[in-house]
């Protein structure tokens, strides 16, 4: 049976998908202005350099949204779209395909009648794909009808069948043998080397794999793994919030810390005080760090990772959230010469992750960059970076004096935390260089009165600093089940009371004041239920003007500073949190919660 045969309705339809380049859906991508001439030109750069596909590359970096890509691609080829939102499907088709040559090829089984197969395609101008299909259908004797589906649908229906307490039972049903192994890993010798050749091998192993795919997989941001009562809990954080997703068995926990140890290269036998590693790994295509924390509790350890997704698109300002006149001097600021650039804000608002995507504004090869951190949070190429080690003397202050040492253009302190620290940065950027660092304040106003506190002479920090920058995180909307909805009157109030002060030219062009509307999102399977889908920031910027440097010098009257910020048309945390809910980013009670003091 040929390829023609195979592919229903129509042989046009089977010609075109065969026929049809990525050049011709790329082209209707750019003349509906889903793509940018400049998007482009990067997507062919990195395709050139790395092998992958253009539209592998759009869907992975999240240029277009997934379901407008599948349409795309529908009305190009001429294939029907299937929207899989809400839907399920019988074990016993999704079966059909192995479960990694579907993931592999991003394909799926959607039904089945008689021996008529109708397959889900993410890129039907895949042909390695449909060869894949062919060589099924062939050995089935099917026929196939095609469809196009979207990457997000795919992944839900594959997460509908591999769920994470499923695959960890699949773990531990296990050979007698296996299960002897892991029961007995406690009174192993922890000096012998038969305990590390345990923890390599299965079901151990695939526990670990499990736990970390279903915590990619479900956008989680750290993995806790704890003794409790009952076993072994294992938790994410999803959106800033902890979920409990599976308590394994007690006998699994010392044989699952042991191996993220070795993943690690901590030490097996030392469980009396805490350690700290990291490991890389590859998931689902994607580069994964995770930054590995041990803690020794009343009877066993606790294990927390923190998950780095390298491959994702994340040093991207506007993607982190920031907008208009912000984005705009953000920008600004990295194109000086000189100057500090400060982030504050509380512990998990995003700072460092902000901090590196201003310095990736300017990571050239003409520029110096070096970085001094604790730890370090992202590995990225073309940046020095070097990490605090106090028990070596290797400490903020021991080590900005040595990078200074080093022909910098660019430094990063990762934190401001004492009077020598904050010298020698305000020393560094007088003298030709610009240096990005953070502070704990609840605002950008703050940033002034702490660092004078540190004994900061307020004429050297007044020339030195060029931005300060405050910001906080909020769950972000899902996109798939954002709906409208009237606000509480008590609330809207409240809301309003915020914009009182704000001069009327501050006042966003596409937001009709007299007509606002706001969101939520009403909860979905690519949500959770929750009606949020990710993180955003919310931020104030202060731009150091000449007018704020007087102020600086003259004792930083706080009445006077804020009208100046409101002159300069600086938007507040809650008022820039507000517009974001009125754009259906987020909700009130987001920004409320993280702006309280």
């Amino acid at each position: 049976m040929s390829a023609d045969t195979l592919v229903q309705p129509s042989e046009d339809v089977a010609t075109k998908m065969r026929t049809t380049s990525q050049k011709d859906v790329i082209d209707v991508l750019v003349e509906k202005k889903l793509l940018t001439a400049g998007q482009l030109t990067t997507l062919r750069l990195e395709a050139a350099k790395t092998g992958a596909s253009l539209i592998r590359l759009i869907e992975q970096k999240k240029l277009v949204q997934d379901d407008r890509l599948a349409r795309a691609l529908s009305g190009v080829i001429g294939l029907e779209y299937a929207d899989l939102e809400g839907k399920t499907i019988p074990k016993g088709i999704l079966d059909i395909f192995p479960h990694d040559l579907a993931q592999n090829y991003e394909i799926i089984p959607l039904a089945r009648d008689g021996n008529l197969l109708t397959i889900g395609m993410v890129d039907p101008t895949n042909f390695k794909a449909m060869e894949a299909v062919d060589f099924i259908a062939r050995k089935n004797n099917f026929r196939v009808v095609y469809k196009v589906i979207a990457a997000s649908g795919l992944r839900n229906m594959f997460k509908q069948y591999t769920s994470l307490t499923s695959e960890v039972e699949e773990a531990l049903a296990s050979s007698e043998e296996d299960q002897k192994q892991i029961t007995g890993i406690e009174s192993l010798n922890l000096e012998d080397k038969g305990m590390e050749e345990v923890v390599k091998t299965a079901p151990v192993t695939k526990m670990v794999s499990v736990i970390l795919k279903h915590a990619v997989e479900g956008g989680a941001s750290d993995i806790h793994i704890e003794p409790i009562s009952e076993g072994s809990r294992v938790r994410y954080r999803i959106d800033g919030e902890l979920h409990t997703s599976i308590i394994l068995p007690p006998y699994v926990h010392s044989a699952i810390v042991a191996r993220i140890k070795v993943l690690s290269n901590l030490k097996l036998d030392e469980t009396r005080i805490p350690q700290d590693g990291r490991f890389r790994t590859t998931l689902e295509g994607k580069t994964i760090d995770l930054r590995v924390s041990t803690l020794p509790l009343m009877n066993q350890e606790k294990v927390v990772m923190r998950i780095l997704d390298m491959s994702s698109d994340f040093l991207n300002l506007v993607k982190l959230g920031f907008m208009g006149r912000d984005l705009d001097i953000l920008r600004a600021s990295v194109k000086k010469s000189k100057g500090l650039i400060l982030v504050t804000g509380p512990t998990g608002s995003g700072k460092s992750t902000s901090l590196y995507s201003l310095m990736s504004l300017i990571n050239t090869d003409g520029i110096n960059i070096v970085t001094l951190e604790d730890p370090i949070e992202y590995y990225i190429e073309g940046i020095n970076q070097s990490q605090v080690n106090p028990e070596v003397g290797m400490t903020f202050a021991s080590g900005l004096r040595a990078i200074l040492r080093q022909d910098p253009d660019a430094i990063m302190v990762g934190e401001i935390r004492d009077s020598e620290t904050a010298e020698l940065a305000v020393h560094a950027s007088l003298t030709g260089h610009i240096v990005f660092s953070t502070l704990h304040t609840n605002d950008a106003f703050g940033a002034i009165p702490r660092l004078i506190d540190m004994k900061l002479e307020p004429f050297l920090l007044a020339s030195s600093l060029s931005l300060i920058e405050a910001q906080r995180l909020v769950r972000r909307i899902c996109d798939h089940c954002r709906e409208e909805f009237k606000l509480p009157a008590d609330m809207l109030t409240e809301v309003m009371k915020e914009f009182e002060t704000l001069d009327e030219k501050q006042w966003p062009d596409d937001i009709d004041r007299n007509n606002i509307k706001f969101y939520r999102g009403k909860g979905c399977s690519r949500c959770g239920g929750t009606g949020y889908k990710g993180r955003l920031v919310i931020d104030e910027v202060i731009k150091i003007d000449e007018i704020f440097q007087e102020l600086i010098v003259n004792g930083f009257p706080m009445d006077q500073v804020r009208a100046r910020a409101k002159e300069q048309g600086t938007m507040l945390l809650r008022q820039d949190g507000f517009i974001k809910t009125m754009r259906g980013l987020t909700t009130v009670e987001e920004v409320l919660r993280v702006t309280q003091v």
